[in-house]
């Protein structure tokens, strides 16, 4: 700290000038350069912030605070940090500052920054900042204050109208009401992740905590209401407004040149340049007003509030007409009727109230009483209500508040559970009580009663900021939403793809990889998953272009089909068969694989449908012309369309005009001659069964997933699989389906045993047909073998079975 500063009379100085010009930081400065000094701001919140700031420097018994709801008085205190209003000036320093001294233009707190621009007053120095409109109240009411104006750090620009999803980071957005606030914070979660929410309704323990979230980069924006323009120093690059217009206590009307420029002032700070702007859908600012911001050129005041401070407490009746006392100067604007006025008139109509005023003493009680804020912004009724309930408690008896009134009013708060609303309301009703206890004269034991509505108000403010940051920050959407933007920005981003397929950027999961499939983590809210997705596409674009590659390049084996035709890849669905020209010539349909761009898609497409095209073509080969003659072309015809099954009884023609040579050649190849069917042998392989189901159910368009048969032997489907399981190479019989191989095997048993007469069926052929008692009566009845007593069996036409008997001893079957 610097030498403390002499000076042989008095000094006034007005700094005055926009935003980012340094005034508060060298008013403080200055301050603690003198043995004793008082600054006055504007909020409450500033004054904390400065308060802190002064304390870390010259320690804490060295520093007063007092403000409406808070009072921490050292016992010897050098420097004093106040609100405007609650500013001792009885106290005798050598230094007093004020500032945002164009605040003397507000409807309602208008009139006590004029009085304190014409009476206070440091022993050696005092100091108004502000802007520079107030040059001309300043000469009029300040005569002999030096006036320095001073210019800004830097560059504000306009940069135009804004999407809420678009805003660059480290943006502000102002709104004008709570229910505004309330609504740009959910959408900017709902785009961005998350904001802090800055408010005068909250206390300065949870705006400190909502204001350390923003500062430290936790989340990039921030909405608040137009306090952030009353000298708020948050890092803060672009200031978007959600609209132009205000509700000012008594009407909507727009808002000043002068007063966007202060809220725009808020972006940029000491040398970094600052934007401001508008949100999409509001309004756009006319020429004018954007050049009057940017050069800081606006017209000066002219008239200020003004009510008279040297009241007269001598009855109710006069102290009122010293209250409407009219300006002693042209430049000077007679305070509407103030909310304290108000009540006090509210309060002199109850009889009660007006017998007990009734000295100087009493009347300047009731003042007092008067002076109590209406924090809970209740309707005025309420307000009166409690206030005359206050008045006659300390005019009684007792002359102070009865505790066992104030406790359980104090109790009622003292509770964290509810949300923003109820929250908020609960700190407003103690900050009443704050301001209460603070009159020691008015409550037994204050220390007592300030450290209890503290202690509730600083619970309650670490539930609120609970409260809003679960409400309106998504820490992995903004982790996300800042990682990808990294990325695009050139910048190095925390990043992943484990060998478990686990992928992670800036420290959060986002799913697993599994071929070209990526499976995200389940997401909170539908951002968040919007969010996950985006980021998988920047952390896995060039791990799905290398897999794709792989893909392409790898042999057919590593692809798959399963019976209900969908296609894989390293165990990862890539699409499925659908009806095409015909059954051997199916498409592909393309899964929904959500991180291959177009031309990946291409490339895939191509690939699965060439692996298609060359598979089937080796299960169901063109008939080779040259090599067979017409009849085995017809049967390899048939065989091919009932995908490798046909019915002797359909192609028997084509079976009677074949060769034993031709009958050889096509054995060797796998086919073989039934007395019921013609198969392919090696198209019952799994691959093969798979590749029949999926091409029927391409072809069928078949809805639903398909399973193939476990065993050679199976209960029979419906009505609606019947041509799928024909397909596959089951013949139904009865209640069973068997696979055509099976069938033949178990028609020939039979043949053999029913040639003796009746017969039982042995041990072995029932595990073949893989059927109990009930369904193998009704197998064989569908075989042509009716039921006999004690589980015997026989042919329902044995002539003919004796007569096929003698015709196999003497020759071969025709065909």
């Amino acid at each position: 700290m610097s030498s403390t500063l002499y000076s042989p009379e008095p000094v006034q100085l007005a700094q005055l000038g926009p935003t980012n010009t340094g005034k508060t930081h060298r008013a403080v400065r200055r301050m603690l350069g003198h043995r004793t000094g008082m600054i006055g701001l504007p909020l409450r919140l500033l004054a904390r912030e400065v308060y802190d700031r002064i304390v870390a420097e010259v320690g804490l018994d060295a520093v007063a605070l007092v403000t409406g709801e808070e009072r921490c008085v050292p016992e010897t205190p050098r420097y004093w940090v106040c609100t405007v209003e609650s500013m001792p000036l009885s106290r005798s320093v050598e230094f007093v500052a004020i500032d945002e001294i164009q605040l003397a233009t507000h409807p309602e707190r208008g009139h006590a920054f004029t009085d304190r621009l014409m009476h206070a007053a440091g022993t050696h120095e005092t100091w108004f900042m502000g802007s520079d409109t107030m040059t001309p109240i300043v000469q009029q009411l300040a005569p002999t204050a030096g006036i320095e104006t001073r210019a800004r750090f830097s560059q504000l620009r306009y940069s135009g109208s804004c999407r809420l999803s678009a805003l660059p980071p480290r943006s502000a957005v102002v709104a004008f009401s709570m229910r505004q606030v309330y609504e740009m914070a959910e959408q900017i979660r709902a785009h961005r992740g998350g904001t802090a929410v800055v408010m005068g309704a909250l206390s300065p323990r949870a705006r400190n905590a909502q204001v350390e979230m923003y500062q430290s980069g936790e989340v990039d924006f921030m909405v608040a209401t137009d306090a952030i323009g009353m000298g708020l120093n948050m890092d803060i690059e672009h200031v978007a407004f959600s609209g132009i217009h205000k509700f000012d206590g008594q009407q909507v009307r727009s808002l000043s040149p002068a007063e966007m420029a202060q809220i725009a002032g808020r972006a940029g700070r000491y040398k970094r340049d600052g934007t401001f702007g508008t949100l999409s859908g509001v309004e756009p600012l006319p020429p004018r007003v954007i050049e009057s911001i940017e050069q800081h050129r606006f017209e000066p005041v002219r008239r200020v509030r003004w009510r008279n401070s040297k009241l007269d407490y001598e009855t109710p009746d006069t102290l009122v007409a010293s209250l409407r006392q009219s300006p002693p100067h042209r430049c000077l604007l007679a305070q509407s009727t103030a909310v304290d006025e108000a009540t006090l008139l509210r309060l002199l109509e109850q009889p009660e109230v007006r017998r007990r005023a009734r000295d100087e003493v009493a009347t300047r009680l009731l003042w007092e009483v008067c002076q109590v804020p209406d924090f809970r912004k209740t309707m005025v009724d309420s307000h009166v209500k409690l206030l005359t309930e206050i008045y006659l408690q300390l005019t009684g008896n007792a002359g102070q508040l009865a505790p066992d009134w104030l406790a359980p009013r104090l109790q009622r708060l003292d509770r964290s559970d509810g949300g923003i609303e109820t929250l908020t309301t609960r700190i407003a009703y103690v900050r009443t009580w704050t301001y209460i206890a603070h009159r020691s004269r008015w409550v037994d034991d204050p220390q007592h009663w300030y450290g209890l509505a503290r202690d509730i108000e600083d619970r309650l403010s670490d539930a609120l900021h609970g409260v809003l940051t679960h409400r309106f920050v998504d820490h992995k959407t903004v982790a996300l939403v800042r990682g990808v933007a990294s990325w695009k920005d050139g910048q190095s981003t925390s990043q992943s793809v484990d060998e478990m397929g686990q992928v992670e950027m800036s420290g959060q999961a986002l799913g697993s990889l599994k071929g070209l499939d990526f499976r995200a983590v389940q997401a909170a809210n539908p951002q968040q998953r919007k969010a996950i997705w985006k980021a998988a596409r920047v952390v896995l674009s060039e791990e799905v272009e290398e897999r794709i590659d792989r893909l392409v390049a790898s042999p057919d084996e590593f692809l798959v089909i399963d019976p209900s035709g969908v296609l894989s890849w390293d165990e990862q669905q890539l699409g499925r068969l659908v009806t095409g020209a015909d059954i051997f010539h199916p498409e592909v349909r393309l899964g929904d694989l959500a991180l291959i761009d177009s031309h990946g898609r291409s490339r895939l497409h191509r690939r699965l449908v060439q692996w298609v095209r060359d598979t089937v073509e080796d299960f169901y080969p063109e008939v080779e012309p040259k090599s067979l003659s017409p009849s085995a072309r017809g049967l390899l015809y048939a065989l091919k369309q009932g995908l490798g099954c046909v019915p002797v009884a359909t192609v028997r023609n084509q079976l009677k005009s074949m060769s034993k040579g031709e009958r050889k050649q096509l054995s060797k190849r796998g086919y073989r001659f039934g007395v019921h069917y013609v198969y392919a042998d090696f198209l019952l392989s799994d691959q093969a069964l798979s590749w029949r189901s999926a091409l029927w159910k391409a072809h069928s368009g078949y809805a639903h997933e398909l399973v193939l048969p476990g065993q050679v032997s199976v209960t029979c489907p419906g009505r609606t699989l019947i041509s799928w399981i024909r397909a596959i190479g089951y013949i139904p019989v009865g209640p069973l389906a068997i696979r055509v191989d099976q069938y033949e095997t178990v028609r020939a048993q039979l043949r053999r045993l029913a040639r003796s007469g009746s017969f039982q069926v042995s041990e072995a052929l029932r595990q073949n047909l893989q059927c109990d008692g009930h369904h193998l009566t009704q197998v064989m009845e569908r075989m042509g073998y009716r039921a006999l007593e004690d589980g015997q069996f026989a042919s329902r036409n044995p002539h003919r079975n004796q007569r096929r008997k003698g015709r196999v001893r003497k020759r071969q079957p025709q065909w």
